[in-house]
Parts: structure tokens; C-alpha cells; sequence
């Protein structure tokens, strides 16, 4: 198993410390992060998501175990729909195959010996950001994560607003009038991942005669940036409709500060121009001027927010 880790300034084998750790579909990584929510180092591994949930969850644990130090409580946040109290993985995609019904709480607890805690991954990317982030100091944070998929979180003083079913936070499932009639992977139709993910906008662009092999959405920013005008308006399209539904879920929730993450949010200004301009336009008069801005953690914002979680349980 490959793995690579970064040095940090934070805790270390001889101070007490937490295990974060964020488990995606192509990789775990694991850090050490103190008390006041200072990164260590952190060790990232191929996730073997072909071999199965119980050489995942040993994959977990041998990141864990390669830090150096004994954590005395581990956080996670996975992919997935996850029950934090029951600590199971409730529903999962195709990219960690066999992972809905995973009781990834126990089965690390068992292979650690420490307590473990357990959330969604954007969950902890947005308690990452509003422990030490963007959103420190905030009491009230939306997260929205545009990469892959369209997805968020709701916390609020500190602690995530997970819903009847530990659903909160599908923000992709909004309607969305440019997606009117178009089929989700939900099963619904007219959700706005459709039209605003990674995979949209890049289905688009080449719908729209962009350049025949464009790889990505890097390359499409690139193009946007240079003024090519297909490139300028699919990105312009996507994040309006993103900075509507954003604006309209402002309304309802009336946050402190709205976060965008995920590679979308890359894609820089022809992307969040139309974007905070979506976002104003929507808003009552009460909340104009509401901030929206990225991340700062990038991606140890997961990592940081499950020891968040770590630290809750830690004996």
C-alpha cells in the first residue's frame, strides 16, 4: 500500500493528541491534531475500495497506527450517508462498493482499542473549516461542496445539523429551473447537480463545442480565464444556478457565513463572480451582504473537523 505523509508543527508522539481521519474513494488520510485544533502530520493511503468495507477499515487503522503516536480518540468522516449515533454507514455509491451496512464505528474501535466518532465527510470538512477555518468564530455556518457531486452542511455552534435521517446537507437534490426535466443520479429530476457538479459543467462545455479532449474542468477554468466565451458561459450558467439554490437556502437558514469548497470552486473568477452575484440577487434585504467565501484548510479541512469529533469522545 503506497502511502505518503507530510510533516507538520503540531502534536507528535509526545503530546496528547487525536486521529482525524477522512475516508474517500481513492484515499484515507489520517492526521494527528491537537486539542486546539492544531495539524500534525498527516499520512495519506490508496483507499482499496475494490477489496471490500474490512480492507478498507484495515487500511484505516494501519494510517492510524503509521502516525507514530497513540491517538486517544479517533474522528472519521467517510463518504456516504452516515448515522453518527449508531455509527453505521447508512448508504454509500458505487466508489466504496459494499460499504452501506459498514459499522465503521465499531470495526475501528475494535482494530484501535479507542473510542471512535463517526460523521459524513463534508460534515467534517464543515467543522474543519468553523474549529479553526474560514468560518472560526462563526456561529452559524453552510458549507456547500461542489466537486463530484453537490453537497453540504449546516453547523451550528459547533455542531452539525444532521436531520430526522441524517440527510441534512444534500444541497445537489435543491430544484433548480436550469436543471427543469433533467434526470438526477437521485432518481428525482430538475436537481441542480445536475447542472452545476464538475461532471455537468464538463459534459457541458464539450456539449457546447468545447475543445474535443478536454481531460477536465482545470482545463475549462484555463479556457475561461483566457476569454474563450463557451468556456465563460457554461461556468457562468453553473454557478448562477448554484448561487440561487445557495441564496434560496440562505433565506431559510439565515447563516453567519456561507463556505464553498470542493474542485468547482477552483475554477476561479469567471466561476465565483456569477456565483456571489446568484447568491445577492436571491437574498431578503436582512441578509445582503452575506459573506461566501472558500475555504482555508483545503484539503485537511476533513481531517481537522473528524478530530473535532475525536476530541468529543476522547477519554
Amino acid at each position: 500500500m503506497t502511502a505518503t505523509a507530510a510533516a507538520g508543527h503540531g502534536p507528535g508522539p509526545a503530546g496528547r493528541a487525536v486521529a482525524g481521519v477522512d475516508i474517500g474513494g481513492t484515499k484515507i488520510s489520517a492526521g494527528l491534531v491537537g486539542a486546539d485544533g492544531t495539524l500534525g502530520r498527516v499520512v495519506t493511503v490508496r483507499t482499496p475500495a475494490a477489496q471490500g468495507p474490512a480492507a478498507v477499515l484495515a487500511a484505516v487503522a494501519g494510517a492510524v497506527r503509521s502516525l507514530d503516536a497513540r491517538p486517544v480518540a479517533v474522528g472519521v468522516g467517510s463518504a456516504g450517508v452516515i448515522d453518527p449515533a449508531g455509527g453505521f454507514v447508512l448508504s454509500a455509491t458505487d466508489a466504496l462498493p459494499g460499504w452501506a451496512g459498514t459499522d465503521l464505528r465499531g470495526g475501528l474501535r475494535g482494530l484501535l482499542g479507542v473510542p471512535v466518532a463517526v460523521d459524513n465527510d463534508v460534515h467534517t470538512h464543515a467543522l474543519g473549516e468553523a474549529w479553526t477555518g474560514a468560518a472560526a468564530g462563526h456561529r452559524s455556518v453552510l458549507l456547500v461542496a461542489v466537486g463530484t457531486g453537490v453537497g453540504g452542511s449546516l453547523v451550528l455552534d459547533g455542531r452539525v445539523h444532521h436531520g430526522a435521517h441524517a440527510v441534512a446537507g444534500h444541497v445537489g437534490h435543491v430544484p433548480s429551473p436550469a436543471a427543469a426535466g433533467r434526470a438526477c443520479t437521485c432518481g428525482g429530476t430538475g436537481h441542480v447537480e445536475v447542472v452545476a457538479s464538475g461532471p455537468a459543467l464538463l459534459a457541458e462545455y464539450l456539449r457546447q463545442g468545447g475543445a474535443p479532449g478536454t481531460g477536465g474542468l482545470a482545463r475549462v477554468a484555463e479556457a475561461a480565464e483566457a476569454g474563450e466565451e463557451p468556456a465563460r458561459a457554461v461556468l457562468a450558467a453553473g454557478a448562477t444556478a448554484l448561487g440561487q439554490a445557495i441564496g434560496g437556502l440562505a433565506n431559510v437558514l439565515d447563516p453567519d457565513v456561507v463556505l464553498v469548497g470542493g474542485g468547482v470552486s477552483r475554477c476561479g473568477d469567471s466561476w465565483w463572480r456569477p456565483l456571489r452575484a446568484a447568491v445577492e440577487a436571491e437574498l431578503l434585504p436582512p441578509l445582503r451582504g452575506l459573506a461566501v467565501r472558500p475555504g482555508a484548510l483545503g484539503p485537511s479541512a476533513a481531517v481537522v473537523g473528524a478530530a473535532r469529533l475525536g476530541w468529543a469522545v476522547a477519554a
